[in-house]
């Protein structure tokens, strides 16, 4: 922990009712909404997506699927599933996202397989009980936190990843019209083997120069958005910001006017904050601080209010036998956690151990599944599928 204290207060805790809705391993990614058009927040992962009970007590809606477990969420296939072994391998999902791909107002599901192969987004049946129509959405998405944000701010979700077999880094339009599908590709760098790599850790969007633009973040540097973001090569700026990385952060944390980065290790010990310092002559160098070093392989950073004081904190936890049992502290519980932020000069993070037989997987979602205005976490990962509902103290 840097700058604050080891011990959460117990004031602040906030208290989650755990729910067990699979075992099984068949994604490591997730994302929620209401497929059915229900009301309710669904979770989609890998082949499956779990229809929400109709209410805390239970009494989901009668169906032919296959039942999940006691929580009553309903198991549908999205598609014919295959069989994974978290011992001897990985699954086909890796990163998953919830939009109106097709804007027919019915929620369609992307899924990321493993890096550097395809992407493929499913049509919503509309409630037809068939499988979902699979589109290619791109041949090649590669870096192992690829990242679904709104680069050229019409509102929609595009995607920002490595288009490893062409060896550069793209942002991929999303349709703007009703009824396109088509997802457009559009350089940010074709420098071979800077960020390119299937494999590459770390991607962050955020404005590193604080010029109004977001800027595309890696762990060696950062690609300077121009005023039109369709235009090809961006400026590139060399930066040291620490080893290999998930979900990347761009704030000013320490309050001295300058962006700051943050960053956890994927496969080894850490969560860190990266102090941006510019000398008298304007040289900017990097000053790495620890937030975290107690656990490992935090392959998933979610960046959310937790406590809604105003102050994003941090989510994550271990990425549950990432490597098949060969990365540091691999056999150490499964926690989860988040980290309460309070910024200042010497910003503080205070950790909240939410759970220890569950993890996180490559993707953190927090996200208010009830209606109840508070955050909610939602985790899919080689141990199942698991949902954290926000309860009173």
């Amino acid at each position: 922990l840097y700058g604050g204290s080891a011990n959460a207060q117990k004031n602040k805790e906030l208290k989650f009712k755990k729910h067990v809705i699979n075992t099984e391993f068949f994604s490591e990614g997730a994302a929620v909404g209401d497929f059915n058009k229900d009301g309710r927040m669904d979770i989609i992962a890998g082949a499956f997506w779990y229809e929400a009970p109709a209410s805390k007590k239970g009494g989901a809606k009668k169906s032919n699927a296959q039942t999940g477990d006691v929580q009553n969420w309903i198991k549908h296939e999205v598609y014919k599933p295959g069989k994974f072994d978290f011992n001897t391998g990985y699954s086909d999902s890796f990163i998953n996202h919830a939009m109106d791909v097709d804007q027919d107002g019915w929620i369609d599901y992307i899924r990321v397989d493993f890096p550097g192969e395809a992407a493929v987004w499913y049509q919503n049946p509309k409630n037809s009980g068939e499988h979902w129509k699979a589109h290619q959405l791109y041949t090649s998405v590669g870096n192992e936190s690829p990242l679904f944000v709104d680069v050229d701010g019409d509102g929609r979700d595009d995607l920002i990843c490595a288009d490893s077999k062409g060896n550069r880094v793209i942002w991929l339009e999303s349709p703007k019209q009703k009824g396109d599908t088509q997802w457009t590709p559009h350089v940010i760098s074709d420098v071979k083997d800077r960020g390119t790599h299937q494999f590459t850790h770390g991607l962050g969007f955020g404005d590193m120069n604080k010029d109004g633009r977001k800027d595309v973040v890696i762990r060696s540097g950062w690609w300077e958005a121009p005023a039109g973001p369709k235009q090809a090569n961006w400026a590139w700026h060399p930066a040291d910001l620490g080893e290999d990385a998930a979900q990347m952060y761009v704030m000013d944390l320490d309050q001295d006017g300058d962006m700051d980065v943050i960053s956890s290790s994927a496969h080894a010990y850490g969560i860190w904050w990266h102090e941006q310092v510019v000398d008298a002559s304007g040289a900017v160098s990097w000053k790495q601080h620890d937030i975290m070093t107690t656990f490992s392989q935090t392959h998933g950073l979610g960046l959310v209010d937790m406590n809604k004081d105003g102050n994003p904190d941090l989510v994550t936890g271990k990425r549950f036998w990432a490597h098949q049992g060969h990365d540091p502290g691999e056999r150490e519980p499964a926690v989860l956690y988040w980290f309460e932020y309070k910024p200042g000069k010497v910003p503080s993070w205070t950790p909240h151990l939410i759970d220890s037989d569950s993890g996180n997987g490559l993707q953190a979602n927090a996200v208010d599944m009830n209606k109840d205005k508070k955050v909610d976490i939602v985790v899919v990962n080689k141990k199942g599928v698991f949902y954290f509902e926000r309860v009173k103290k």
